[in-house]
């Protein structure tokens, strides 16, 4: 049986690609979400969760290859902005942590649309560009299990396989070596065109995509690159937040 879903207004970009994706992307409650951004009070830190997840599920939704994005999350805040936003909202069903929303979503996904590959995308991406998404995609339609390193190269902030390929997610503490342990592929300098001396080079190709935020640090540093539209007008409203 299917279940229960928001509205299904899932966007599809009219860009050609080889493979199609469904990008999952699970949001937990704000009231619990970044509970590690010590220093923030009253409702900056949900506001800030929430302006991070809209500005990952636009950029996913914008991504040329991705065909659907589907937001596992039981906030009914973050529903009704994803769901403005063109994703499909799924409840967390599973109640079993970040892997268990992913899978389910990814299981979703696949039953609907089985010629499309699945990946898993953290929520606080606030960075990401839909083309570093693109790119990394495309490294992954070609490798068929493959992931994105955070910028601290320990943890994942994407992980993505392709259509008939197992999907593995192993997010959490120490989620790169796990991720290598279930036979991914972590996407480098040669799977996204760079030559494999040009490390640099690669490492600001994807620099919004990897730049995760799950501490005041990382939110100056996601600044420095450059965040969406929701986090730049929520900071820039409250500028206490990075003082």
């Amino acid at each position: 049986m299917a279940p229960d879903v928001y509205p299904d207004t899932a966007r599809s970009s009219a860009a050609p690609a080889a493979l199609r994706w469904s990008v999952v992307i699970p949001v937990k409650l704000l009231a619990q979400a970044k509970s590690r951004l010590a220093g923030l009070t009253g409702t900056a830190r949900p506001e800030l969760a929430l302006a991070m997840a809209a500005d990952t599920i636009a950029a996913a939704a914008a991504a040329a290859s991705v065909a659907a994005v589907l937001v596992v999350t039981d906030d009914p805040v973050v529903a009704d902005i994803a769901t403005g936003l063109g994703a499909l909202v799924l409840p967390d069903r599973p109640a079993a942590g970040l892997n268990g929303a992913l899978a389910y979503g990814a299981a979703y996904a696949r039953d609907q649309w089985p010629e499309r590959g699945r990946a898993g995308l953290a929520g606080d991406l606030p960075a990401a560009r839909p083309g570093e998404l693109t790119a990394a995609l495309a490294a992954a339609a070609r490798l068929g299990a493959a992931f994105v390193p955070d910028a601290d190269g320990t943890g994942t902030v994407l992980y993505a396989a392709a259509p008939g390929v197992e999907f593995l997610p192993q997010f959490g503490p120490d989620s790169r070596n796990r991720h290598l342990a279930v036979g991914a592929v972590e996407i480098g300098p040669g799977e996204i065109g760079q030559a494999e001396t040009d490390v640099t080079a690669t490492q600001a190709a994807l620099a919004g995509l990897r730049r995760d935020v799950d501490t005041l640090d990382n939110l100056r540093r996601a600044a420095a690159i450059g965040v969406g539209e929701r986090t730049t007008a929520l900071l820039s409203a409250d500028a206490r937040i990075l003082s």
